[in-house]
């Protein structure tokens, strides 16, 4: 009853994206159906913060991570506020339930020799298959973009006289990248090898397959694996990767961390400051390298 208004008013007020969406429904559905047949409870104004200890104790005896537990209590935090505004509870439980502490995994990233690799020495196919998909894994590197940005790109965000692109992030929030000018003159060589292969359409996504339709996820996340596989033993080789690449290579640079925020899209610094993670890494192994009295000495 409740749980769809609440899914409404995040796509229609919040403006959150499906995905998102989705994950909260089944959040809330879990927990929901979870607490009423385990304690027999009929409305969701019975519910106290006994009972949401209970379910996390549950979720952590099936081997759920401390990570999907927090990302959970966050859906469930939203709904209550949801609640408590509406009129529909008077008290909030979550105010005394205490989140599960979670380890801080450093990111793993690919290596600058790893990425020079990538883009220099990949078995990439012949002719325009191979031009998008280097591009591609050169877009997400040089831009930090996530994926559904990359696939959303259209020719009017790519900017070739002010040498930036348009992007449209998460709940829509517009930012602009810079470009240098050799990764301006790939993407400008890219666009003429796709317009001598594809037809032109009406509204032109700016990446295209050779078919001349619009990229889906799966295809784009498969193929970034497969080539981040072909020059790196690390786990994950996802696209994400390498927006975090993008942004732990040029943290280790100099780069300032309010500025790799703007470029990344985040709404706060808090998300960034992952990075600093890996930072830290870095300036251990230079410190080991070239200190008189390092490990390497």
């Amino acid at each position: 009853m409740y749980i769809p208004s609440f899914l409404e008013n995040l796509e229609f007020q919040k403006r959150f994206s499906k995905h998102t969406i989705k994950a909260y429904e089944n959040d809330l559905t879990t927990f929901e159906k979870f607490i009423f047949e385990e304690n027999e409870i009929q409305d969701w104004k019975e519910i106290n913060h006994h009972h949401i200890r209970n379910w996390i104790v549950e979720l952590s005896e099936n081997d759920i991570s401390a990570r999907s537990i927090n990302r959970k209590l966050s859906s469930l935090k939203s709904f209550y506020k949801f609640l408590l505004r509406d009129g529909v509870v008077g008290l909030n439980p979550m105010s005394k339930v205490v989140a599960p502490k979670q380890s801080k995994k450093l990111l793993r990233v690919v290596s600058e020799k790893e990425i020079t690799d990538l883009l220099e020495k990949a078995n990439y196919p012949e002719g325009y298959l191979g031009i998008l998909h280097k591009t591609i894994i050169n877009t997400f590197y040089s831009t930090g973009m996530r994926l559904s940005e990359l696939i959303h790109l259209k020719d009017s965000d790519v900017d070739f006289e002010n040498n930036r692109l348009r992007v449209l992030g998460k709940r829509n929030k517009e930012r602009f990248i810079p470009i240098s000018r050799s990764f301006k003159e790939e993407l400008i060589s890219f666009k003429r090898e796709r317009e001598l292969t594809c037809n032109e359409a009406a509204e032109t996504w700016f990446f295209l397959n050779p078919k001349s339709k619009k990229l889906y996820p799966k295809l784009v996340y498969d193929l970034v694996n497969r080539y981040i596989s072909s020059v790196s033993s690390i786990e994950k080789r996802s696209p994400h990767v390498l927006r975090h690449s993008f942004a732990t290579h040029m943290l280790n640079r100099g780069a300032d961390l309010n500025s790799i925020k703007e470029l990344l899209g985040h709404s706060n610094l808090s998300a960034t400051q992952v990075y600093t993670h890996n930072s830290v890494d870095q300036l251990k192994k230079t410190y080991n390298q070239a200190h008189p009295r390092g490990e390497k000495n």
